[in-house]
């Protein structure tokens, strides 16, 4: 059972991940970015996900520095956007996020959108960063397995993480389980469907069973299929009750039933459908 939001899922090199981050996504007031931020790691939240499309890389690392958790315990998430792809261009957006974060390193770097024609280069960019030291573990967002299957096709390193859009209503069990097979943890952005989902009767029992949220029990149905979460918030009451999964566990057939509820349907785009407009949390 995972028992606490410090608990952390292990990379296929050996670094560990929380089970549980803060996403930042379209928190660009600095007010609003430093009190959510503070609150997750003061709440004990260890995982910070911001991306360079977000506009936020620099209030992340600002909030990071001035709270009182050494740097060394918090995990922190970046991504190289659309059109920063391609080898070259995607080093130069490392640095630059490098300097935006104010940091020595990053933890995971992710390519944001299997770009066509690009995503491969932009991965063997990602390896050198790897190897060269500057980022922890290396990984992709919003890829399917062909896009996958590309890069194990031509480059060193497979990701380490994928993430991807991922709640109760698209719960991709065939690229899960391409993931498992490879050794890549699946990574949940949009968790909660953006509050879509809320009345599903499922969760509304399982809710009133246990004292929780439905948004609560969406979240502790991720981290009960072994996948990582990342749900966003402005407000620091909803980043404390987002945290607040841990001290109850559902049940094998709850579970299931949760994961039953699929409908494969996307609040976020395609990712064969990508263009250098396309945006995601």
């Amino acid at each position: 059972m995972v028992k606490s939001i410090q608990d952390t899922y292990t990379l296929s090199n050996g670094i560990k991940i929380p089970v549980m981050g803060l996403g930042v996504y379209k928190n660009v007031d600095e007010t609003e970015l430093e009190t959510a931020v503070s609150s997750a790691l003061e709440f004990g939240y260890r995982h910070i996900d911001t991306a360079k499309v977000y506009k936020n890389e620099k209030g992340v690392g600002r909030a990071i520095k001035n709270s009182r958790v050494p740097r060394e315990e918090i995990f922190v998430t970046t991504k190289v956007w659309n059109n920063d792809q391609g080898y070259e261009n995607t080093l130069k957006a490392f640095d630059r996020s490098l300097k935006e974060l104010d940091m020595d390193y990053i933890d995971l770097y992710l390519i944001h959108w299997p770009m066509p024609g690009t995503y491969v280069d932009t991965w063997k960019a990602l390896e050198k960063l790897y190897k060269d030291g500057k980022v922890r573990a290396i990984g992709v967002s919003n890829f399917n397995p062909h896009h996958l299957q590309d890069i194990f096709n031509e480059c060193e390193i497979k990701p380490m993480l994928n993430q991807v859009e991922y709640h109760p209503h698209l719960a991709q069990p065939e690229l899960k389980a391409f993931c498992k097979e490879h050794d890549i943890l699946l990574e949940a952005w949009s968790p909660l469907k953006r509050g879509r989902m809320f009345d599903e009767p499922v969760l509304v029992k399982l809710s009133e069973k246990y004292g929780k949220t439905p948004a609560q029990i969406i979240l502790r149905w991720d981290v009960e299929t072994g996948v990582s979460t990342i749900p966003k918030s402005v407000s620091a009451d909803r980043v404390r009750e987002n945290g607040d999964i841990f001290d109850f566990e559902l049940t094998s057939e709850e579970v299931e039933a949760i994961t039953a509820l699929d409908r494969h349907e996307r609040v976020g785009k395609d990712p064969d459908k990508v263009t250098l407009d396309t945006f995601a949390d």
